[in-house]
């Protein structure tokens, strides 16, 4: 069992040193909890091309969309 739990402190100590390469956008006039305007970001981000790949809400009660195109992401966080 404790082996088990020193593989998985690994393993999350991994994840979290990995670089990322994503642009964040985060705009202040973009209201995520709007159903409204997330349908929008949806339709335009699809027409682009972009795909989306998540949706969570992040520790600080946010909700972060992320789309990707090609090896390059975007992520819009609300305010």
């Amino acid at each position: 069992m404790k082996k088990k739990l020193q593989l998985l402190a690994a393993a999350m100590m991994i994840l979290l040193s990995i670089n990322v390469n994503a642009d964040t956008i985060i705009n202040s006039d973009l209201n995520l909890y709007n159903p409204d305007v997330r349908k929008c970001l949806l339709e335009a981000s699809k027409s682009e091309g972009w795909e989306l790949k998540s949706v969570y809400m992040n520790a600080d009660k946010k909700i972060v969309y992320v789309f990707s195109k090609d090896s390059n992401d975007k992520v819009y966080i609300s305010k």
